[in-house]
């Protein structure tokens, strides 16, 4: 035959099956335009130069294996649906008298042909698109990007090599499939079902175990050092437990539905319980991965969105006045000089200090085990006293005195009591005691303290020990010198306070302070105790970068995996319009009437349908205890505002849901009745 036979009919082929293939081809070209505009910005000289950039593009290379891999996955993965749909007319042909070696040669053009449809409008696309990508980048940081194009040759090519690959891939699958079937076995694959899978009982408990566990380990966890930990475990034993329950699980309910008669012998539920029964493991397979990938786009994009609209709110818990001055004094060393000069740089540039705040702390890492912390883990940890991951905690011990000017309160401690206030933890026990320094009685647990940006900072959980005056401090400090010797904490002395200024002149302020800091440590005119110098404004595009990339990043993952979940949702409806094409005909032959048949489509559709997008809400909000322990590291504390984050952006993908869900019904019930 000639070479352009075969082009021909492999242009033929994806012109009749267009249902099939230019969604698969759409899906393709988003991909390689999606991993070509993420490339794109983490290479970009001239996106660099926005403030935070730096943060964002150290994010999105995670991004880029992550779509990637997934390309790689899903594509393999959806390829099934074309191979299963052809089948029967490839045994035609073979049956017809061409060999495999022509059926090779077709699906080899035709997969030509898709490969090059796919990268040709995708690259273009993605060049077309990555400036307004970029500019919207760019407007999440805070900042903009200048209003030149460019083109990323090596990201056009490390695009176009990859796909290349992934196509290639695709391609060997679909040949192998081909060259191992017989050509009656072709004919028939479309009347073939699947087994339900054997020992449902088993498997479906053991799902449902795995899937209890999981959720009992996200509900219990009260710290966030063990929520990472343990996250990605728990994500595992859910997706594990998602696929044996829908595809064992599933087959067990079927069973159970069909001996219950008042429910089974009914015209809308008879036809579309049997057909989910007669090929559920293939149905559930495909269910699971709705559910998972749906709960994939729920997670990225409620977390990332809580962390992004919570900026503000973190950055004014990280760094609780606008300029806060950490001094290190030693002990009977006097600040006081410091200070008049910081208020000094402050009026030369006529702006006045408001809220300030002004108190003695001393910070230092110790590990919990029950009433005890531990400076020094060593032994603590042979012993199984301690977990090193689980039990580290950071200490802040303040004085009476400095608590009560903060706080507008008039307490009072006797000797060897205290106040105690802790954060991202709780505490059961009416002591508190400390290596080689003694033992407190907890004389009341605050409800309420200032906000230490140290804390807010550290994924570990915090004790704020409110003590009787500095000298008991000093001693802590003494004992602790004792155990960590050159890496020992000092007593730092804070002053912070906000300006009535912007951000530019808050930032030369800070800049004076923290030359002045330097040079009187560098062998200036004046000798001040060591000290180091916070400003918001500063560090306000590092927070907008690392939080902003997090939701960009979330943002495009989100859209990546809603790509998948809509592609499987649409290939499972056709694909089963098309098997259940015959045996609808039969029954409206035999006298079921067009409305009865739409209504056990119903009924089968919204069986279905509508479960993964239950099953993964109740994921995500078993998700939520552990989530929210994750950022509040980043400063998320308000649980209201991520409850109202999480629920409206399941709400929105619950309508998107259900518009997917009429379009795919409306197109299952057209390839059903369009035999009739």
């Amino acid at each position: 035959m000639k070479r352009g036979l075969y082009i021909r009919l492999a242009a033929t082929g994806i012109s009749k099956n267009k249902k099939l293939y230019y969604p698969y081809i759409l899906t393709c070209i988003c991909m390689v335009m999606m991993y070509y505009i993420v490339l794109f910005l983490c290479r970009s000289e001239e996106f660099r130069t926005v403030p935070g950039a730096d943060t964002l593009q150290s994010i999105l290379g995670f991004g880029v294996a992550v779509i990637g891999v997934f390309s790689l996955i899903f594509l393999y993965y959806t390829n099934s649906f074309l191979i299963r749909r052809r089948q029967k007319e490839f045994g035609l042909y073979n049956i017809l008298g061409m060999g495999k070696r022509n059926l090779v040669k077709i699906l080899f053009w035709e997969n030509v042909m898709t490969a090059a449809a796919s990268l040709v409008f995708g690259l273009a696309l993605g060049i077309l698109l990555s400036k307004a990508v970029e500019l919207i980048a760019a407007r999440i940081l805070g900042g903009m990007a200048d209003f030149s194009f460019s083109v990323d040759w090596g990201g056009l090519l490390n695009t176009g090599v990859l796909f290349a690959g992934i196509f290639i891939l695709v391609m060997l699958r679909m040949l192998v499939a081909i060259l191992r079937s017989r050509p009656v076995e072709m004919l028939r694959s479309e009347n073939v079902g699947e087994k339900p899978p054997k020992a449902n009982w088993v498997l479906a408990l053991l799902g449902l175990a795995a899937l209890v566990y999981a959720y009992r380990l996200a509900v219990t966890i009260d710290d966030p050092i063990t929520a990472i930990a343990v996250f990605f475990g728990a994500v595992i034993l859910v997706i594990a437990a998602t696929y044996l329950l829908f595809i064992s699980g599933s087959v067990t309910l079927c069973r159970l539905l069909q001996k219950k008669k008042s429910y089974y012998y009914k015209t809308k539920h008879f036809v579309s319980l049997s057909s989910m029964t007669y090929r559920m493991k293939r149905n559930g397979a495909g269910l699971a991965s709705i559910c998972i990938l749906s709960t994939m786009v729920l997670v990225t994009v409620s977390s990332t969105s809580c962390l992004f609209l919570g900026t503000e709110e973190g950055l004014r818990l990280r760094y609780p006045r606008d300029i806060v001055v950490n001094v290190y004094p030693e002990e009977g060393e006097s600040t006081e000089g410091l200070y008049d000069e910081i208020d000094g740089i402050v009026e030369r540039h006529g702006v006045s200090m408001e809220n300030r705040m002004q108190y003695t702390m001393l910070s230092v890492a110790a590990f919990r085990s029950d009433d005890m912390l531990y400076f020094d883990s060593g032994e603590a940890f042979k012993t199984g006293e301690v977990d090193l991951m689980q039990d580290i905690c950071q200490m802040y011990i303040f004085p009476l005195s400095d608590y009560n000017r903060l706080m507008g309160e008039e307490q009072t401690l006797d000797d060897g009591e205290a106040l105690l206030y802790t954060t991202k933890m709780t505490y059961g026990y009416d002591t508190l005691s400390l290596e080689n320094c003694g033992t407190w009685k907890v004389k009341e647990k605050l409800d309420d303290f200032i906000s230490v940006g140290g804390d807010v900072a550290n994924v570990s959980s915090g004790v704020f020990l409110i003590v009787k005056d500095e000298s008991v401090i000093r001693q802590i400090e003494r004992a602790e010198a004792e155990i960590y010797g050159d890496n020992m904490s000092n007593v730092q002395a804070c002053y912070g306070f906000d300006l009535d200024c912007g951000t530019e002149e808050q930032i030369r302020i800070s800049d004076e302070i923290r030359a002045l800091t330097d040079g009187s440590q560098d062998g200036g005119e004046n000798s001040y105790p060591p000290a180091s110098v916070e400003c918001r404004e500063v560090e306000r595009a590092g927070v907008y970068g690392l939080n902003g990339g997090l939701f960009f990043l979330g943002l495009l993952l989100g859209i990546v995996f809603l790509f998948g979940t809509v592609l499987i949702m649409y290939y499972k409806q056709i694909s089963e319009g098309y098997e259940d094409q015959d045996r609808f005909d039969i029954l409206m032959k035999v006298g079921m009437t067009k409305k009865e048949v739409k209504q056990s489509i119903n009924s089968q559709v919204l069986t279905v349908f509508f479960l993964p997008l239950i099953v993964s809400g109740i994921h995500t909000a078993f998700a939520f205890p552990m989530i929210s322990k994750m950022v509040t590291i980043l400063g998320v504390m308000d649980q209201r505002f991520l409850i109202a984050v999480t629920a409206a952006c399941y709400l929105v993908f619950a309508a998107f849901y259900i518009v997917m869900y009429l379009v795919t019904s409306g197109e299952y019930f057209r390839i059903v009745s369009k035999k009739r």
